[in-house]
């Protein structure tokens, strides 16, 4: 699925990467442990999590990871924004909760890590 698709699918605000909005993803994992983020050993991931600090996109570029999701309307501060951006990571944010966006990217087609 494309990122642009996913925007749209949870009605998301697009905060950094507009340029790779055609990427696309076949993976998606949730955590609030950039820890267990860490451990993941996948392509085309997207990351669902509530979130919103810097440890979020440096442990989205040590992972690969293309895309991150900050869920629940957190606020992304322009230190992320800019890291996000040297780091071609796109940033979408969601009024959504994190059960409701897995929900919804689960049930369109993304594949769970475990």
């Amino acid at each position: 699925m494309r990122i642009e698709e996913i925007v749209h699918l949870i009605n998301g605000k697009v905060i950094s990467g507009k340029a790779f909005l055609n990427k696309t993803i076949e993976n998606g994992f949730a955590s609030d442990l950039m820890s267990d983020v860490l451990t993941l050993d996948s392509d085309d991931i997207i990351l669902i999590t509530g979130l919103s600090n810097m440890q979020v996109i440096r442990t989205a570029e040590m992972s690969d990871i293309a895309c991150v999701i900050v869920a629940r309307n957190k606020n992304v501060s322009e230190q992320m924004v800019k890291l996000a951006d040297d780091c071609d990571i796109v940033i979408i944010k969601s009024s959504c909760t994190v059960f409701k966006v897995v929900g919804e990217l689960y049930k369109n087609g993304i594949k769970p890590i475990y």
